[in-house]
This record gives C-alpha cells, structure tokens and sequence, in this order.
C-alpha cells in the first residue's frame, strides 16, 4: 500500500470548484491543485476561469475550466455529465459559487424578486450541485468529499442582509442533512462559514473600513483566502475522514461569543 504523500494529499483525486474564476473560490481551487488534485475550474465567467486555468497548468498543476450556472439544472447536469465524460468519476467538489446580492437594506425595503434572486442562487444552486454531485459519486463507488462555502452570516443573523443570510442558514441545514443521508455510503458533506476575509469587495473598500472590521475579530485581524482555501483542501482530504456534517467556522473567534468588556486594565 502506497503511503500517502502528506504535501499532496488530494493525489490522484478530480476535483471540482464552482465560482472558481475569482475570490475565495479561486484560492481553493489553487490549493486543490497544489494538493495534488485533478480541478474542474466552474463559474459563469469564461474568461476569468481560463485565467485562473493559465496560471495553475503554467505552475505544472492540473486543472481545466468548465462553465456552468448553479442556479440553472440543466446547466448543472450539463456539467457533471462533461466531468464523467472526462474523468469517469468525481472525489471532491467546493460549492461555493454564490450571488452578489444587493448592498444591505432593512428586511421590508428587499423587493421579492431580490430575496428570490439571493436564494435561487446561494441555496437552491447548492442543492442542485449537491445532488448531482453524489449521484456522481454514487455511479464512481468509492465515495467523496463535499465541502458547502456557508458564512458566519449562516450561523449568526446580520442586520440588512435579509436574503443572504436565509440562503446561508440554507446552506447548514442541507450540509447536515446530505451529511446524515450519504455517511453510510462514504460520502462526507461539510461546510465552511468564513468570517471577514479579505476578499476584492473588502479591499477596495479601503483600509479605514478593513481597520474597523478587523477591531471587531478577536484575532484582531482580517482573514486571507488561503486560510479558507486550507480549510478546504483539509475537509476534502483523508486527514479529516472522521469528519461530516460539520461547519467549520473560519472568522477569527467571531462565533466563539461576545469578547471581554475593556476595563481600561493591563
């Protein structure tokens, strides 16, 4: 038995990214890589996944980029039926493709068609990847890893974001749920919940505005999309094989609780 190599533990693996043409979800699917995986790179935006594509197979990794909209079945089952073309199975999937949204507004200034928009996308697009991707897992026989991108906005409610939180809450009921219904078949589903990360939207928001989110992290700093991409490559891997239907925070200590009060003492 071949001794698994600690450094690539996704060896041998296909993986796949959604929303991998930019941010957080670009990070993960260069990390899959880095670990040894083979990654299917998904997003709506053609141009940046062959962008994000150029610049892992220039570094001798594996990748190759698909398009696809989580939001539309027949563009999901499309994909998942390019990737058993291709591969004939699939081991790891990221879903973590989500919508932008509308900036924050108190619950009653949210047009429906807005909240509709937020779920169709953030939760319903994770359900719709979810069951394609274990019928695909199911066809291969030998199990996988799924990993859910959730937020701390998915676990703690937030003031104005009416639609993203509800899709975020969404998205931990169904990682729990796909997690109890697939264990005993050798799938693990997992999600992740990142706090303040710093994303393109937070750093062209300036350093005033990143100064004061990172007073409100008890680590005192804002989180990088590596750390996230860590907790991926993690959860997707056989060192967390004893792990399913978990939400791994990554924000910092945000969700730990209220901090101390500052007393003014040293």
């Amino acid at each position: 038995m071949t001794t698994p190599d600690p450094a690539r533990p996704l060896s041998g693996k296909v993986a796949l990214v959604t929303g991998a043409s930019r941010g957080i979800g670009a990070e993960i699917a260069a990390a899959l890589a880095g670990a040894g995986a083979q990654v299917v790179h998904a997003s709506r935006d053609s141009t940046g996944l062959s962008q994000r594509v150029a610049a892992i197979t220039s570094g001798a990794g594996n990748a190759v980029a698909m398009t696809v909209d989580v939001g539309d079945e027949d563009s999901v089952k499309a994909l998942m039926s390019q990737i058993r073309d291709r591969f004939g199975r699939l081991d790891l999937a990221v879903n973590n493709a989500a919508g932008d949204g509308r900036p924050p507004a108190p619950l009653a200034e949210w047009e429906s068609s807005e909240f509709d928009s937020a779920i169709s996308v953030n939760l319903r697009g994770v359900f719709l990847c979810l069951k394609y991707e274990i019928e695909l897992m199911l066809a291969g026989g030998n199990g996988g890893a799924i990993v859910n991108m959730s937020s701390t906005a998915g676990e703690q409610g937030v003031a104005g974001l009416s639609g993203y939180v509800a899709s975020k809450f969404g998205v931990g009921g169904l990682t729990r749920v796909a997690a109890l219904d697939y264990a005993s078949q050798g799938i693990r589903v997992n999600a992740i919940a990142p706090g303040p990360i710093l994303t393109e939207r937070l750093a062209g928001a300036g350093q005033a505005a990143q100064d004061r989110v990172a007073a409100a992290v008890p680590l005192g700093r804002i989180g990088t999309t590596a750390e996230v991409a860590a907790a991926a490559v993690w959860l997707g891997s056989e060192q967390s094989s004893f792990v399913t239907g978990t939400v791994l925070a990554v924000d910092g200590g945000r969700l730990a609780g209220t901090p101390a009060f500052n007393t003014g003492r040293t």
